[in-house]
């Protein structure tokens, strides 16, 4: 099923060129540096059209290079920031402008020596990119309830589906996104970076990748609940996105 309240056909020029392949996926156009979204074809659900955000040079300016303290640990930081600077937006097209500043700094190639990943490369990083971008549309309430799902929450289906990517490769791509949780630097970065999205970014995943995605979720929010919801959601979604994927004759 498909829930969408909003029809309003979302458009953004990006620095970065995306892969052409994205448009194998129903409602996503990719020309080039231009990307248009017809909400109505790409959602599985889409309830809520405003998202709050930082201007990511506010981020840049006023949080990347404060060190948390003995009485300041990183998160509180992070949550007077937003509680300070953010305001909401109803432009998605403004919304994936700035989430491709924060992961372009995320995913950026100065990572690629530290990672431990020897086959890893730079067109890697940019798929992570490009689908992190697209995963900033994902929306989930304060009371846990999941609003927006797109095609980028299933993560390595999605990436699988556009980069043709092997089930190795899939997972390798995987635990890089998720490498936050066994790198404290990128940890602290991403907590920080992710401020311009108005939250934190959330795993669904517990010990193992097994497609519960991400979303950048508002602090306070309802884990219990997300936890519930995302648990019974996912897998008639995950079977569209699969009837997507390009098979070797």
């Amino acid at each position: 099923m498909t829930t969408t309240v909003d029809t309003t056909t979302i458009t953004v020029e990006l620095p970065e060129a995306f892969d052409p392949r994205w448009n194998r996926l129903p409602g996503i156009t990719v020309d080039g540096t231009r990307i248009t979204i017809d909400p109505a074809e790409y959602f599985f659900r889409f309830e809520i059209s405003s998202w709050l955000v930082i201007d990511w040079q506010t981020v840049k300016d006023g949080l990347l290079a404060a060190d948390e303290t003995e009485t300041a640990a990183v998160e509180q930081m992070a949550l007077d920031f937003i509680k300070d600077h953010a305001r909401s937006t109803g432009d998605a097209g403004e919304v994936l402008a700035i989430a491709w500043q924060v992961y372009s700094y995320l995913f950026r190639d100065e990572h690629l020596v530290t990672l431990g990943l020897p086959d890893f490369t730079a067109g890697h990083l940019a798929m992570l990119r490009q689908a992190a971008t697209l995963m900033a549309l994902n929306k989930v309430e304060l009371d846990g309830h999941i609003s927006n799902v797109g095609p980028c929450w299933f993560f390595p289906s999605a990436t699988g589906v556009v980069f043709d990517l092997s089930e190795t490769d899939g997972q390798m791509l995987d635990e890089v996104y998720h490498g936050g949780w066994f790198n404290e630097y990128r940890r602290i970065e991403g907590i920080k970076a992710h401020t311009a999205l108005g939250g934190r970014l959330v795993h669904g995943c517990q010990s193992v990748p097994d497609q519960s995605g991400g979303v950048v979720a508002a602090y306070g929010t309802s884990m219990a609940d997300f936890a519930v919801e995302l648990a019974g959601m996912k897998s008639e979604w995950i079977e569209r996105i699969e009837s997507h994927r390009v098979t070797a004759a």
